[in-house]
């Protein structure tokens, strides 16, 4: 296969597997508004979708780490005539999937023995009170701060980054580039949800929704090249 291609069944296959998982995430877990509800009901629904539940965090923890090699094969499509640019949207790439990862990760590793001892019948209020604050400091940390929040700026910048490059690019339209900022700027307003502004929740959403949809048609374009 060609460098063109395996990037572009790549781009393909990511989205698809994220939104995927995604969706049976909500189904079996009402991801992701279960997120911004009281950690005991978090922590209960979590116990009740057992080991199947576990293993859809794993899924989706790797489709976030599948932007490595993404990040990795797509720069290489534009080295040769944007060296610079090329090799920083790979570095920024790497490091959208490591954050992304640590944050989806602490669903698989730390939050099942959470959720076990606090469902757990012989444990006390006390104990179930610090079981409360360990998982919002995780919560906050971990899942907001790390896997949200950087998560948004470095998806988005490198999401930027490849889009210029579209621009200068003999393979795609500039309609791509646009497609693809109109995504990551989408995506970065999720930045804000944390400081009180509603709809930046929703705006994020579908950006990523858009975004699924600009790898694609950069998948196909390239496979097609």
């Amino acid at each position: 296969m060609t460098l063109y291609r395996i990037t572009g069944i790549v781009l393909i296959a990511l989205p698809i597997t994220f939104n995927i998982v995604f969706f049976a995430l909500g189904r079996t877990f009402e991801y992701p508004n279960i997120l911004r509800k009281p950690t005991d009901h978090i922590l209960k629904r979590f116990s009740e979708g057992g080991s199947h539940l576990v293993l859809l965090w794993y899924a989706f923890a790797l489709t976030a780490l599948l932007a490595i090699p993404m990040a990795l094969l797509f720069q290489l499509v534009f080295i040769d005539d944007q060296p610079q640019l090329a090799v920083v949207s790979a570095i920024v790439g790497v490091l959208s999937g490591l954050v992304q990862a640590m944050g989806l990760f602490r669903w698989t590793f730390l939050v099942p023995s959470l959720a076990a001892q606090y469902n757990d019948q012989n444990t006390t209020p006390a104990v179930r009170d610090a079981i409360e604050v360990v998982f919002h400091a995780f919560h906050q940390y971990i899942g907001v701060a790390v896997g949200e929040h950087l998560g948004y700026i470095f998806t988005g910048t490198w999401t930027i980054l490849i889009s210029v490059m579209m621009f200068n690019s003999a393979i795609f339209s500039p309609f791509m580039g646009i497609f693809g900022i109109i995504s990551a700027v989408g995506m970065m307003v999720g930045l804000l949800e944390p400081a009180g502004w509603k709809p930046a929740g929703a705006i994020n959403a579908i950006s990523y929704i858009v975004w699924s949809l600009w790898l694609i048609a950069a998948g196909v374009t390239l496979i097609l090249a």
